[in-house]
C-alpha cells in the first residue's frame, strides 16, 4: 500500500486493474485514467509550458496506452510506463508545434520588486532546468504531488526525488540571485 495524501494506492489493486483492462474491462482503464490523468498533465506541462497542450498530450498518452496496454509485461510498472509514453507524446507535440520552452536570454527576467516580476523570474528559472529536474519541480510544486507519488509515477526512489528536488531548488535560487532576486523566499533549505 502507498499513501498519497488522501489517496491510497494498493499495488496489488493496480496490477489487477491493469490485468482487467488487458482482458477488455474498460471500466478498469477508467479507474487508471482517473488516478493518473493529473500527473500526466503535469508531466506534459513540464515539457510544453502550455496547459492546454499538456491536457491534449495527457489525452493522447491515454489513447496510446490503451492501444499498447496488451504489450505491457510489467503490470506493476504501469505508472512509470505511462510517464514514459507521456514524455514522448509531449516531445512530439513540442516538435510539431515548434514551441520554444526555454526563456530567451535577451529578454529581461523581471522586476524583483513586483509580484509579477518575481513570478515570471521563478517561471523562467524553472524552464532553465534540465527536463528531468523541471519535471520534478512541476509535479511537486505546480501539481502538489507528494514525494511518494512522484517516486511511484517516475519509477524512482523517494530519496532520489528528494535529492533531485534539492538540487533543482538550488539551481533556481542561483538563477534568481544572478538576476537580482535576493531574499529569504528563495532559500533552498
Amino acid at each position: 500500500m502507498h499513501e498519497f495524501g488522501g489517496f491510497t494506492l494498493n499495488l496489488n489493486s493496480e496490477t489487477k486493474l491493469v490485468e482487467a483492462t488487458q482482458n477488455g474491462h474498460l471500466e478498469s482503464f477508467a479507474v487508471l485514467y482517473q488516478r493518473y490523468y493529473g500527473a500526466m498533465v503535469a508531466l506534459a506541462y513540464s515539457v510544453l509550458a502550455d496547459i492546454h497542450l499538456a491536457e491534449d498530450a495527457a489525452q493522447e498518452t491515454f489513447a496510446v496506452a490503451c492501444r499498447n496496454l496488451p504489450a505491457l509485461r510489467r503490470k506493476d510498472r504501469f505508472g512509470s510506463w505511462l510517464a514514459g509514453i507521456c514524455r514522448n507524446v509531449a516531445k512530439q507535440m513540442r516538435r510539431r508545434e515548434k514551441q520554444a520552452v526555454t526563456a530567451s536570454a535577451g529578454q529581461p527576467v523581471g522586476d524583483p520588486d513586483s509580484k509579477d516580476g518575481c513570478t515570471n523570474a521563478v517561471r523562467r528559472a524553472v524552464w532553465q532546468l534540465r527536463p528531468a529536474e523541471r519535471e520534478l519541480v512541476v509535479l511537486r510544486y505546480y501539481d502538489n504531488m507528494p514525494y511518494e507519488q512522484i517516486a511511484f509515477v517516475l519509477g524512482i526512489s523517494v530519496q532520489a526525488v528528494n535529492g533531485r528536488l534539492i538540487r533543482a531548488k538550488r539551481k533556481i535560487a542561483a538563477y534568481l540571485k544572478r538576476n537580482g532576486f535576493t531574499g529569504e523566499d528563495y532559500e533552498t533549505s
